[in-house]
C-alpha cells in the first residue's frame, strides 16, 4: 500500500536535454550529472516513504528564492508564482521519469511552481475513485 503524499526536501531539477551523447561520456556533463543525482535522492526518498505516483496527481514545486534577494524582496515573493526558467514542464518531466515507469500513465495532472524559502516538491495523489 503507498501513501497518498510525498514531499521531497530538496531543489527540483528540470529534466535536461539529452542525446545519445549523454549515455556514455564520462564525466557527464554538468546538467546531466545533477539530473541523474536528483533522480537517484527522489527514487531513495520516494521508497523510504513508500510512495508511488498515481496517474492522476497534484504537484507543488518549491522553487528557493536567490539569496542575493533582500528580505523585504523575499517576504513579498513567498509563496507566489515562479515564472522563470526552468519551466514547469521540464519540472514535471524530470519527476515523472523518476517515478513513473512509463509517462504516458499519467492522465491528469494539477501542477504549479513558486517561490519558497525552502527548495522541495510536495507530489499528492488523487483518489482512484475521483470522477474528472
Amino acid at each position: 500500500m503507498s501513501i497518498d503524499k510525498f514531499v521531497f526536501d530538496g531543489k527540483p531539477v528540470a529534466k535536461p536535454r539529452m542525446t545519445r551523447r549523454d549515455k556514455w561520456l564520462n564525466p557527464p556533463r554538468p546538467a546531466v550529472a545533477q539530473y541523474r543525482a536528483f533522480k537517484t535522492e527522489l527514487n531513495l526518498k520516494a521508497k523510504q516513504q513508500k510512495f508511488e505516483l498515481s496517474e492522476a496527481h497534484r504537484v507543488t514545486f518549491l522553487v528557493e528564492m536567490p539569496k542575493s534577494w533582500s528580505k523585504k524582496k523575499k517576504l513579498e515573493m513567498y509563496g507566489e508564482p515562479h515564472r522563470q526558467r526552468p519551466d514547469l514542464d521540464n519540472y514535471l518531466k524530470a519527476l515523472w521519469d523518476c517515478l513513473l515507469p512509463e509517462d504516458s500513465a499519467c492522465h491528469y495532472v494539477v501542477a504549479i511552481k513558486k517561490w519558497s524559502d525552502k527548495p522541495g516538491i510536495v507530489v499528492e495523489n488523487f483518489p482512484k475513485d475521483l470522477d474528472f
